[in-house]
């Protein structure tokens, strides 16, 4: 009985092997913990599964977390590559870069890259070339403004707005941001205070500048570390009380006071279609990237509500019927 038992075992094992060995392999690349972007891994994971592909049933997906140190990235990629998978998908701009300079065959899906185009990615949305597809998000300057206005309600004339941001992250992009900020600050009576952290910068420098800038309100900008850093960069504001307003969502859901951008879960869930189209095609080739998006309004006082976002190009996307 007892060698029955464990032939049967052995037989279930070595099906389990086989089915493992013929299933699709995806990598994922992160610089955050765990943790902190769980959220998004199921959004993708179930995303997946209403396509037909279940993890750890139908495709195996080998994830690699950085936990926010940004030089792991590179060998973390590699990593990932030396696994034979047959596409990796990566969050923002480091990691797409870390996954490029791993890796000139296997597909890359981004499900968010900021100004694709402009840091050299992708050729262009319609022919991106080379191994790199997926969703950018690259609203014009104005949407900076659209913080200011909105955040500037809240505030005593006159008062002085902190604007967090990081050098490193898509610099073009986010000059621009500032640039618009700036202009709608001016218009409206305040002072705009840029406050740079990058992914080697300390909060310290954060906590500093707020107090000697003696900022009424802040706003943050793109990037992964100002992401990953959300809660303390929160708890550092809420220290000098001073309101916080976001480009993601995830702030007011971390304790900030509001946000107006994209619905991150909803990109990464159509990063799964990416995937999925790639997985499927017998001769995998890079698909045509997407702009598509909307933006939404996040606030920790009053509902969400859905409004149009001053992108290039608009309409909802993330969502799989």
């Amino acid at each position: 009985m007892v060698t029955r038992a464990a032939s049967r075992a052995r037989r279930a094992a070595a099906a389990e092997a086989q089915r493992q060995a013929k299933a699709p392999r995806i990598g994922v690349l992160w610089l955050a913990s765990r943790d902190v972007v769980q959220h998004f891994i199921s959004a993708y994971e179930r995303a997946l599964g209403e396509l037909g592909y279940v993890a750890g049933q139908s495709v195996v997906i080998e994830y690699r977390f950085a936990d926010g140190n940004a030089e792991r990235l590179p060998i973390l990629a590699l990593e990932l590559v030396k696994l034979n998978i047959d596409l990796i998908a990566v969050g923002p701009n480091p990691m797409i870069e870390a996954a490029r300079r791993a890796t000139n065959k296997i597909p890359i899906v981004m499900a968010y890259g900021v100004d694709p185009v402009g840091q050299g990615y992708i050729a262009s949305l319609a022919r991106p070339g080379g191994n790199v597809t997926g969703v950018a998000w690259d609203p014009t300057p104005d949407i900076a403004g659209k913080y200011v206005e909105l955040l500037g309600k809240l505030l005593p004339p006159a008062s002085r707005i902190a604007v967090l941001w990081d050098p490193e992250f898509s610099p073009g992009a986010n000059r621009g941001y500032l640039n618009a900020a700036d202009a709608t600050a001016r218009d409206r009576g305040f002072t705009l205070e840029p406050v740079q952290l990058s992914l080697t910068s300390d909060l310290s420098v954060v906590a500093a500048a707020l107090k000697d800038k003696r900022a009424a309100g802040m706003i943050v900008l793109q990037g992964p570390q100002l992401f990953t850093q959300k809660a303390h960069i929160i708890e550092l504001a809420a220290r000098q009380r001073i309101p916080t307003f976001f480009m993601w969502r995830e702030g007011p859901e971390s304790g900030g006071l509001g946000s107006y951008g994209p619905n991150l879960v909803a990109l990464w869930r159509r990063a799964a279609l990416y995937t999925e189209k790639i997985l499927k095609a017998p001769n995998p080739r890079i698909c045509r990237s997407s702009n598509r998006l909307s933006s939404s309004w996040s606030s920790t006082s009053r509902p969400r509500r859905r409004s149009a976002s001053p992108s290039r190009r608009r309409c909802c996307c993330g969502r799989i019927r």
